[in-house]
């Protein structure tokens, strides 16, 4: 596993360098407001693993397109994954005043300029996805309909309203991982379909298996976050260790105790490396990448 581990972050350097490149890029284009274009480069390229994508990426690859192919779509999943984390931080919501070791958006600017860039960022993801130059038609049409789904209200918006609405309450671990299938698993489960659909010959088999390796490490994610909030360090996750616990939010150790998310965990990533047992080599990367994340420090 330490090899595989050292081969995923290795991969996620090589791809923080290119998503980075191209995101500088794109948010350099003149703004209307130059507050909100500093705010929306601030909410974006201030760090951040690029795991999203990275998978999008890796999974490209697993169906043997070029990776570049994947660049796009791994842009706009960036940029969606940035414009929630600048909302779920808001005052109305999570309420964080730390983001990746740094202020929240809200914090660093003011409240109107934290939304406002969030809706930007939201709609340059599609733009980037309409004006796709190395994808056909179809491809471009198909991805931004996957990328909506798991965006909106039946994904990670929708995930989050269930999470704002269960805090204090007690749920099911049944209920708990509906909620996090969506708030978190949805966009995780786009990063790897979008790079698989770079593919004009992938099979429907193909891309079912794919998305039951995504459904899984979505979910392990998600368990691998929540016992970080608590046995983890403020200096190294970028944001307060024990929010969520001071928020009465449901977690996994909460309902289940360290031990057993941990068990959890470890069946999770059994299940995502199982889902690839019909790829050869190609997915290599994609199972490197389950790894590094139930073993991640932050």
């Amino acid at each position: 596993m330490d090899h595989r581990i050292r081969q995923a972050e290795a991969y996620l350097d090589q791809c923080r360098h290119q998503v980075d490149r191209e995101l500088d890029r794109c948010l350099a284009r003149n703004a209307t407001s130059e507050r909100l274009q500093e705010t929306m480069r601030y909410s974006v390229l201030g760090g951040g693993k690029r795991v999203r994508p990275a998978l999008c990426m890796a999974a490209a690859r697993a169906m043997g397109s070029d990776e570049s192919t994947a660049l796009a779509p791994a842009c706009a999943l960036e940029l969606i994954h940035a414009y929630s984390l600048v909302h779920d931080d808001l005052p109305a919501m999570d309420d964080d005043d730390l983001r990746r070791g740094r202020p929240t958006a809200h914090i660093a600017f003011d409240e109107a300029s934290a939304i406002l860039a969030g809706d930007a960022l939201q709609t340059l993801a599609f733009a980037l996805l309409s004006d796709a130059p190395a994808l056909s038609d179809r491809q471009r049409v198909t991805m931004i309909s996957e990328l909506a789904r798991a965006s909106g209200h039946q994904g990670m918006v929708g995930g989050q309203a269930i999470d704002l609405e269960s805090v204090g309450r007690q749920l099911s671990v049944a209920q708990l991982e509906a909620m996090h299938r969506h708030k978190t698993g949805a966009l995780i489960e786009a990063s790897v379909r979008l790079g698989a659909l770079t593919s004009e010959t992938v099979t429907e088999c193909q891309l079912s298996n794919l998305t039951d390796y995504a459904s899984a490490l979505g979910l392990a994610f998600q368990v691998q976050d929540d016992l970080l909030d608590i046995e983890g360090d403020t200096e190294v996750i970028g944001k307060r260790q024990g929010s969520d616990a001071a928020r009465a939010k449901p977690t996994y150790p909460a309902l289940l105790g360290i031990e057993g998310a941990r068990q959890h965990l470890a069946r999770l990533l059994d299940e995502a490396l199982s889902a690839l047992e019909s790829f050869d080599s190609e997915a290599d990367t994609l199972r490197a990448m389950a790894d590094y994340v139930v073993a991640r420090s932050h």
